[in-house]
């Protein structure tokens, strides 16, 4: 559910879907086809979130900003399940692992893969194409075409799933702050 904090307010595309659960606190900028699942939480409170078209940010995951930095995630990112995206930059078309953790000041760099479990200390930049994987993390390799593709492919899946969940009648949440109501 969106909330305004201390005169920063979230602003959610109207084809944007948020699950029962997730949380989306103080200046969040969702574009369209963003979808946020159950039990994840984006706090814009002292810096701005701002999410690109056709993320998705899976269940239990954990965004948040510092002074310094916002959070800045591409468009067509995929960001795993109980990830941790703190004060970081992603680029396009990125995969996040499961349960990875990307601290202040990183930059991932577009089409890049982060494994599950990673551990990405503040202030490392990746370019793009990378295979980021360990604790800390580091540079593997450069990821295959195809793999690249199973990136983009995870997003547009994504997409399609939150509108399927809109059609079953579990409750969500889309739209502006005017629009905050279950779908019916």
């Amino acid at each position: 559910m969106p909330y305004d904090f201390s005169k920063r307010h979230p602003e959610v595309h109207e084809e944007t879907f948020i699950a029962e659960g997730a949380h989306i606190l103080g200046r969040v900028i969702l574009e369209k086809g963003v979808s946020i699942w159950h039990n994840s939480v984006l706090r814009g409170d002292i810096n701005d979130i701002i999410i690109g078209e056709n993320t998705n940010i899976q269940d239990s995951s954990v965004l948040h900003v510092s002074n310094e930095f916002k959070v800045i995630v591409g468009k067509g990112v995929t960001v795993g399940h109980n990830a941790t995206l703190h004060a970081c930059t992603i680029g396009n078309y990125c995969l996040i692992g499961m349960g990875a953790i990307i601290m202040d000041g990183s930059v991932i760099g577009e089409n890049s893969m982060v494994g599950a479990g990673s551990l990405v200390p503040p202030g490392k930049s990746f370019p793009k194409d990378s295979l980021i994987t360990g604790s800390p993390a580091k540079l593997k390799r450069l990821l295959t075409k195809k793999e690249i593709e199973h990136n983009t492919h995870l997003s547009r899946k994504y997409l399609e799933v939150w509108k399927a969940y809109v059609t079953t009648g579990i409750p969500v949440f889309t739209g502006t702050r005017e629009n905050r109501l279950p779908h019916k």
